[in-house]
């Protein structure tokens, strides 16, 4: 019979792996990947740091598992947006929160020194990539664009990678620009009837 770990059995604590991977998601986004290591990881799950083994053979395994939990609410939130009422704006609010997108900055700096990390970066963003492009395919048709000239996938690009210079650049306290994007994006959106939600406060200092 194999060996188990002690206290897993028996008196064992069925939301320790949980706790691991949020207390993984925590770390990485508060302090960045390299902060999170094992010991670390299990301290601030309230477990022995024994038990990060137990639940992940390797570290990498803990980082996959936390990048496809994230992955999974993000492609929801994605599905969401292509059923709501202003699915542009949806798509705006997505990529300008905070919340996810440090979280997935840490995991492309992680992915230069973790193929497995990249590998499943890549899966994630051609996921997110067809679902964005649906969305603004389906606004495009229905305001008649002819989508040889504005193809849904360019724009979709477009517009998502301007929400996320936003978000990322303003982060570290970069502005400059910034105003006059929003300005160019506000311009293209209300083309489809769709004004941008509030300007977030670093944005609105440069105002």
């Amino acid at each position: 019979m194999p060996m188990t770990e002690p206290g897993v059995t028996g008196g064992k604590d069925p939301g320790a792996r949980q706790r691991l991977m949020e207390a993984t998601a925590r770390i990485i986004s508060e302090e960045g990947y390299a902060a999170a290591t094992s010991r670390r990881v299990a301290a601030a799950a309230g477990v022995r740091s024994a038990l990060v083994y137990y639940y992940f053979p390797t570290m990498d395994d803990l980082f996959v598992a936390v990048l496809r939990a994230g992955a999974e609410v993000a492609l929801e939130r994605m599905r969401a947006a292509i059923a709501a009422d202003d699915p542009l704006q949806a798509l705006w609010v997505i990529n300008t929160d905070t919340r996810f997108t440090q979280l997935n900055l840490e995991f492309m700096a992680l992915a230069n020194h973790r193929k497995v990390i990249g590998a499943e970066l890549r899966t994630y963003a051609e996921r997110v990539r067809d679902i964005e492009t649906a969305a603004v395919t389906l606004v495009l048709r229905a305001y008649g664009v002819d989508l040889r000239e504005f193809p849904p996938v360019v724009m979709s690009m477009l517009l998502t990678g301007a929400a996320r210079i936003l978000c990322n650049e303003g982060a570290v306290g970069v502005e400059q620009g910034h105003r006059e994007l929003r300005a160019f994006v506000e311009r293209y959106m209300s083309r489809f009837g769709t004004p941008l939600p509030p300007a977030a406060p670093a944005e609105r200092r440069e105002r």
